[in-house]
């Protein structure tokens, strides 16, 4: 389902990015909220709020968040889902990078090496194309960082994404309001178009919840194969549906993460079977 956000999005033309967030947000509360209260999970979210530093550590989780998905509703609108896709390939390999920088973990030569050509692939998209490629490492950092985050505060998928939705909730409502008092009810007057905003909240939560259950039930190999899908449906859906253009600088540099992938992959690989013959 993450892979095919961008025709969601792309079905929004129109409506500012920031009114798509802040729906996006209040409509995922909502869900979220119906889901913990049939499932009798609200007493989750009331250990949160019992512990200060988990509650902060959200705090800063859903900052980050909403820059993420900010970044990435913008980068459907200006037609940059090319760049997206790039950014989310690099994800993985940028949050290795964070585990060394900030929690000193140590890597082989073989993910320093995939790591080293992430870089270049990510050079090559700058000096070919005259600009720093801004979505594509925005969008790796604000989700890596958000991973890093997120794990610290030791929360369930769910509880952890209500209490961070919860919290930019005022933020979009206020934004909501102000925007219908400004220039009137917009899209929320064109049924379809309201439909299209009330649906952000389950093409948003739905997806994190399937992942979380998948995490519980799959191998670690099937697991870090997924998380190349979503970025591969968006490249499929940018070129095929959305006619970006694919320059020979672009394809240098996503060959480049391709090659950087394989390496990081198979080294995983390798490692778990190494790990499983020791035991």
């Amino acid at each position: 389902m993450w892979g095919f956000l961008p025709i969601h999005f792309r079905l929004l033309a129109g409506v500012p990015a920031a009114l798509i967030v802040a729906e996006r947000t209040v409509w995922s509360l909502v869900l979220l909220a119906i889901i913990l209260f049939i499932s009798r999970r609200m007493d989750e979210v009331r250990a949160i709020f019992a512990d200060g530093v988990r509650v902060r550590r959200l705090a800063l989780c859903a900052v980050i968040l909403g820059v993420n998905w900010l970044l990435y509703v913008w980068a459907v609108e200006t037609e940059q889902v090319l760049e997206a896709s790039f950014g989310y390939f690099i994800n993985p390999l940028v949050s290795v990078a964070i585990g060394m920088v900030f929690q000193g973990e140590r890597q082989n030569s073989w993910q320093v090496v995939a790591i080293a050509i992430a870089c270049v692939a990510i050079a090559v998209q700058a000096i070919g194309l005259g600009s720093f490629p801004v979505i594509a490492v925005g969008l790796a950092l604000t989700f890596g960082f958000y991973g890093f985050f997120r794990k610290t505060a030791k929360v369930g998928s769910t509880s952890g994404l209500f209490v961070e939705t919860l919290l930019l909730a005022p933020i979009g409502l206020g934004y909501i309001a102000y925007v219908t008092a400004t220039t009137g009810p917009g899209p929320h007057a064109d049924p379809w178009m309201l439909f299209l905003l009330v649906m952000t909240g389950p093409v948003t939560a739905v997806p994190l919840m399937l992942f979380a259950y998948g995490v519980q039930r799959l191998r670690l190999t099937t697991i870090g194969m997924l998380q190349y899908l979503a970025p591969t449906l968006q490249f499929l859906v940018a070129i095929l549906l959305f006619n970006e253009p694919l320059n020979p600088v672009r394809l240098v540099s996503f060959a480049l993460i391709w090659i950087s992938i394989a390496i990081f992959t198979a080294d995983g690989v390798r490692q778990r079977r190494n790990a499983r013959a020791a035991a």
